[in-house]
């Protein structure tokens, strides 16, 4: 099976695992990703078939829905690529990447690197900032039962990996958190660009909330 067949049966496969999943999360974030993954690297000296897989399988079994268990997505993927006899090394390098592009509250070393986890990584955070990512914010926040805004619960910027993970922080509050901090960590100049537009969208957005949070005047 060619590299084109591959990336055909790969995304039938991510649509059809991921046809229930939450809202934020699911085939249509996948995609997006995808597809800006392939443009970010039209620039980038990147193997281009590791990227498309590394993209289409980075949220095959977000740990986020399975019980914080981290090791559930590279195994789904792992056996995925392994059935359809994709190269070890290609597979290993896409595990790394499934393994390593969480943000994970910011504060953990990245323990594997290289340009097309970059990449990935990059389109993976360009769909969590901007219009589609307060939208899926607020989403994942309902799906939480997550408060809006709450004036007394500060932002933690200082989070763990556990911390991060385990926090019930209201909505708002994971705009500064994580989203906020996203565009000073674009690796591509591709996604540097976007990501500024993007940043001062949600800037705007959050001077409106404020607006209206508290009441007319």
């Amino acid at each position: 099976m060619n590299n084109d067949n591959i990336i055909t049966v790969t995304k039938a496969f991510v649509k059809d695992t991921l046809e229930d999943a939450e809202g934020g999360h699911d085939w249509f974030h996948t995609l997006r990703v995808y597809n800006n993954a392939v443009l970010i690297a039209k620039q980038e000296p990147v193997n281009l078939f590791v990227v498309q897989l590394g993209a289409l399988l980075h949220d095959i079994a977000d740990s986020k829905f399975h019980d914080g268990d981290e090791t559930i997505g590279p195994k789904v993927a792992r056996e995925f690529l392994f059935t359809h006899n994709v190269d070890s090394t290609v597979i290993e390098h896409v595990v790394n990447i499934i393994e390593n592009i969480s943000f994970k509250g910011g504060n953990e070393t990245q323990k594997f690197k290289s340009p097309e986890l970059d990449v990935v990584q990059d389109a993976d955070r360009l769909d969590a900032i901007g219009a589609i990512g307060i939208a899926r914010c607020f989403n994942y926040g309902g799906f939480k039962n997550r408060a809006l805004y709450d004036p007394e619960i500060k932002p933690n910027l200082n989070m763990t990996k556990e911390e991060y993970k385990a926090s019930n922080a209201p909505t708002i509050n994971h705009f500064y958190e994580k989203l906020l901090l996203l565009k000073d960590r674009m690796h591509t100049k591709t996604a540097q660009k976007v990501a500024t537009e993007r940043h001062i969208y949600m800037t705007q957005f959050l001077d409106q909330f404020y607006n209206e949070w508290n009441g007319l005047k």
